[in-house]
C-alpha cells in the first residue's frame, strides 16, 4: 500500500466517523471543520492530504508551521501553547489561532499581525497550567479585548479534555461554558474540541472544529 493509499483510507474512515457523530447529534457533517494536525509529519504528507481535498492543517510548533505554510498554500491553524517570542512569526503564517489564553499575547498579535486572524480562546477545564487555558473570569476579559479589535475575529472557544476523569463530563462542562459565553459574545459560535481519541464525543457536545492527527497520519 502506498502512502497515498494509506492516508486516503484513514482520512475516509475519519470523515465517516465525523458524519455518524454529527448525525447522532442532529447536525450535518458539513457543520464540522476537520483540521488535520500534521505535526512531526513531512511536507510530502501535507501535499498528499491537499491532493485528497484537505484544506485545513494544524501545527503545534511555530518553526514547523512556518516551514510547511511556506511550501503549501492552505488554511493554517496554530493550536500549541503560545510563546511571546514566537508570536510575530505565528502571525505571519497562521490564519487561525486556537490557543489564545493571555491578554499580553493578544496585545502582541495586534501589533504584529499582517493579516486578520480568526481567534479561539482556550479555556481550562481542569486548571492545569502546563496544558494552557484561561479560567472563566480571565476568559471574558480576554474575549472583550479580541471582540473590540477592528481586524481580528473572535471565533469561539477551544479546550482539551483533562487527562483524568470522564471525557463526556469534561465536554459537557465545555458545552455549558460555551452556551453561557455565546450569551455575551453572540458571534463566537465555534467550538474547537476533540482530537483523535475523543473527537466523536466532542462532536456530540457541539464541537464545530476537530483537530485530528494520528487517526489519519498514524503514529511517529
Amino acid at each position: 500500500m502506498t502512502r497515498l493509499d494509506e492516508i486516503a483510507e484513514k482520512l475516509e474512515q475519519v470523515k465517516e466517523r465525523i458524519a455518524v457523530s454529527a448525525a447522532q447529534s442532529g447536525r450535518e457533517s458539513s457543520e464540522i471543520t476537520l483540521v488535520v494536525v500534521t505535526k512531526v509529519f513531512p511536507i510530502s504528507d501535507v501535499e498528499i492530504l491537499k491532493q485528497l481535498g484537505v484544506r485545513d492543517f494544524g501545527e503545534n510548533r511555530d518553526a514547523d508551521g512556518a516551514q510547511k505554510a511556506a511550501a503549501i498554500d492552505a488554511q493554517w491553524h496554530f493550536q500549541g501553547q503560545i510563546q511571546s517570542n514566537k508570536i510575530k512569526s505565528l502571525c505571519k503564517w497562521s490564519h487561525v489561532i486556537h490557543s489564545l489564553d493571555e491578554a499580553r499575547h493578544f496585545e502582541i498579535m495586534e501589533k504584529s499581525a499582517e493579516h486578520p486572524l480568526q481567534i479561539f480562546l482556550q479555556v481550562s477545564l481542569d486548571g492545569a497550567k502546563n496544558r494552557g487555558g484561561a479560567d472563566i473570569e480571565k476568559l471574558y476579559h480576554l474575549a472583550g479585548l479580541v471582540q473590540a479589535s477592528p481586524r481580528h475575529q473572535l471565533k469561539g472557544l477551544m479546550a482539551v479534555a483533562p487527562l483524568a476523569g470522564s471525557v463526556s463530563e469534561s465536554f459537557s462542562q465545555l458545552a455549558k461554558i460555551h452556551r453561557d459565553f455565546i450569551g455575551e459574545f453572540k458571534d463566537a459560535t465555534s467550538l474547537s474540541a476533540g482530537m483523535s481519541g475523543d473527537f466523536e464525543e466532542a462532536i456530540m457536545h457541539g464541537a464545530t472544529h476537530v483537530r485530528i492527527g494520528s487517526s489519519i497520519l498514524g503514529s511517529r
